[in-house]
C-alpha cells in the first residue's frame, strides 16, 4: 500500500467512523460514485448491509458467488431477497474448465481429502470469481465481525486488502451477534432458515454443518481440518 492509498483511508475512516450504517455507505457512495461494491453471502450480516443499501436507494452494487454447491435454503434466500426489495443481486459462478478439470482430475468431493485440494477448489469457486466480480471498483463493502474469528480480530474498519487491491469496508466489524439480530428483527429483513437449524457460518453445503452448543463460530465450516486459520481465501492480506 502506499503512502496515498494510507491517507485515502485515515480520512475515510475519519468521515465515516461515526455514521450510522446507511450514511456511511452513502457517504462512500458520494466519493467514489458507480465503483462501490458489496459482497453476499446471504449470511445475516449481509442481509443487514443488503437492507440499508437496498432499502435507502443506495448506488452500490451488490453480487454473490454462486459456487454451484450452496444450499437449497440459500438459493431460496436469494430469490426472496430479491422479491422482496426488487432487486437483481448479480452472480458470479466459477470459470467452467477450471472447474472441470479440477472435479474430472480429483473428483467431485476431493476437498476433504487434503487441505491443499479443498483450498483448489475455494480458489476456482470462490477466490478467482471475486476478483472478477471486483475489477474496476474502489471499495468492496464486506460484512465481516470481529466476533467470527480471532484472526479477525485484528481487523480494521476501513482497510486495504492487498490480494485483491482494494480498499475494504468493513461496516458490521463492532457489532455483536446481538445487534446484528435485533437490527433484523426490527426491519423484518429475511434470513435463511438454516440459523434456526443450529447452522451460524453457511457456505456449500458439503463443507458446512450445524455447530454443537458451545462450539467457535467458525467450528461449523470445513470441521475436518485443523481450527487454525480455515479461511477460504476471499479475505486474505498476502
Amino acid at each position: 500500500m502506499d503512502n496515498t492509498t494510507a491517507e485515502k483511508i485515515s480520512d475515510l475512516t475519519y468521515k465515516i467512523s461515526r455514521l450510522m450504517l446507511p450514511e456511511a455507505l452513502e457517504r462512500l457512495t458520494q466519493e467514489f460514485y458507480g465503483r462501490v461494491t458489496f459482497s453476499s453471502s446471504f449470511s445475516i450480516e449481509d442481509q443487514v448491509i443488503t437492507h440499508a443499501i437496498l432499502s435507502n436507494n443506495l448506488p452500490v452494487s451488490i453480487f454473490t458467488l454462486d459456487t454451484g454447491r450452496l444450499f437449497a435454503e440459500t438459493y431460496s434466500l436469494w430469490n426472496t431477497t430479491n422479491e422482496k426489495y426488487n432487486s437483481r443481486i448479480k452472480a458470479y459462478y466459477p470459470n467452467h474448465t477450471a472447474l472441470e478439470d479440477f472435479a474430472n482430475e480429483k473428483g467431485p468431493n476431493s476437498f476433504y481429502q487434503s487441505i491443499e485440494n479443498r483450498k483448489q477448489c475455494c480458489y476456482i469457486r470462490k477466490v478467482e470469481p471475486l476478483k472478477r466480480a471486483l475489477a474496476g471498483n474502489e471499495i468492496w463493502v464486506t460484512g465481516l465481525r470481529a466476533e467470527h474469528s480471532p484472526e479477525r480480530k485484528n481487523l480494521q474498519l476501513i482497510e486495504w486488502d492487498e490480494g485483491n487491491k482494494i480498499i475494504k469496508f468493513n461496516p458490521l466489524l463492532l457489532w455483536t451477534t446481538e445487534e446484528v439480530r435485533e437490527y433484523m428483527n426490527t426491519h423484518d429483513v429475511p434470513y435463511n432458515s438454516l440459523h434456526d437449524r443450529g447452522f451460524v457460518s453457511i457456505g456449500c453445503a458439503p463443507c458446512t454443518r450445524a455447530i454443537k452448543p458451545g462450539e467457535d463460530f467458525r467450528a461449523g465450516r470445513w470441521w475436518w481440518e485443523d481450527a487454525n486459520k480455515k479461511e477460504c481465501g476471499l479475505h486474505t492480506t498476502n
